[in-house]
């Protein structure tokens, strides 16, 4: 007796489907499924742990940090010349505002990891953006080497193309049916 040959459907007949927790707008890198082994489980939930005590420390280094450009705009405000800013003044101020904006980035991340256990590799590399931003915009030019300054444009030109080929989305084609 002959058996019939079962075959798979064709290919175009098929339904594209993703796995569920795929995404067309995310990029975010999903962390392996805990396995049922109990050690696995034991150091996954030390890592959960370790994941919120950062999210902790990190909130009170945001506080620290608000209170910090609060004292040194007060006192650069009440020093001779009084209720005026020089440049400098303003560019620490303005560094001080910086430090704490990649650190609530840094926060963020850290909060998307415990509620979601994705990497988000979109905000990693926004974060080392930003930080980069703030170094151009601290650096004194007059002391340093061209290398250097070519070695940091090299930085931000790597994080700016990274940055845009994860944002990407290309266009639908659409085809003219005649």
């Amino acid at each position: 007796m002959n058996k019939p040959v079962l075959r798979s459907p064709p290919i175009s007949s098929r339904p594209l489907t993703r796995p569920p927790t795929a995404s067309l707008d995310s990029f975010d890198e999903k962390l392996p499924n805990v396995e049922e082994d109990a050690l696995i489980k034991a150091l996954h939930a030390v890592l959960h742990f370790a994941a919120r005590a950062l999210a902790l420390l990190m909130t009170f280094v945001i506080l620290f940090g608000v209170a910090d450009i609060v004292v040194v705009m007060h006192q650069r405000l009440v020093a001779p010349p009084f209720l005026l800013l020089t440049v400098s003044d303003i560019l620490a101020i303005f560094g001080s505002f910086m430090v704490v904006l990649i650190a609530i980035e840094i926060f963020i991340n850290i909060t998307l990891y415990i509620k979601r256990d994705v990497l988000p590799i979109k905000m990693v590399i926004a974060t080392a953006l930003m930080a980069i931003a703030r170094k151009v915009i601290m650096l004194d030019f007059n002391d340093l080497e061209p290398p250097y300054i070519v070695a940091i444009a090299a930085v931000i030109l790597a994080l700016g193309i990274t940055y845009w080929m994860i944002s990407y989305k290309p266009r639908p084609v659409h085809v003219d049916e005649r």
